[in-house]
């Protein structure tokens, strides 16, 4: 490997390890700010997501995951309170997850906090953006 490479290589795992180390405190903060609410951080984060009605695949998409995992989320939000499974109005076997109005309560406080405090808090608006579309660039394959 000629220096130029090991230069990049090495710039690579810098790089990967911001990311990673990044990804973690967002992680940590979503857990802790979910953990206000008696919520786990993916059932926070699955709220977060819960904008609108979905499926529960749309769900997974998500939030990263396996479907599995998001029907365990949704089945404890559920008993929670704070959604409902209605029909999907254009496939008969599909179901939509659909925030009740606790849900929706809930969902908008976890919102708010997760505003205050958040490690991309230090960014400007501007270097948000930027980043976004440097790790969109980054993801696309």
């Amino acid at each position: 490997m000629d220096t130029e490479s090991e230069t990049r290589a090495q710039a690579d795992r810098l790089l990967c390890g911001l990311v990673k180390g990044l990804a973690s405190r967002v992680d940590d903060h979503v857990r802790a700010r979910a953990a206000t609410f008696g919520l786990t951080a993916s059932q926070g984060t699955a709220l977060c997501e819960l904008a609108h009605p979905m499926t529960l695949r749309e769900l997974a998409e998500r939030m990263s995951c396996e479907p599995s995992n998001a029907t365990f989320v949704a089945d404890r939000l559920e008993e929670q309170g704070y959604l409902e499974r209605h029909p999907h109005p254009d496939d008969r076997r599909a179901k939509q997850l659909v925030l009740t109005p606790k849900g929706t309560e809930i969902r908008e406080h976890l919102l708010e906090l997760l505003s205050e405090g958040s490690p991309l808090a230090l960014l400007a608006p501007e270097e948000q953006d930027v980043l976004h579309q440097l790790l969109t660039r980054a993801l696309i394959r």
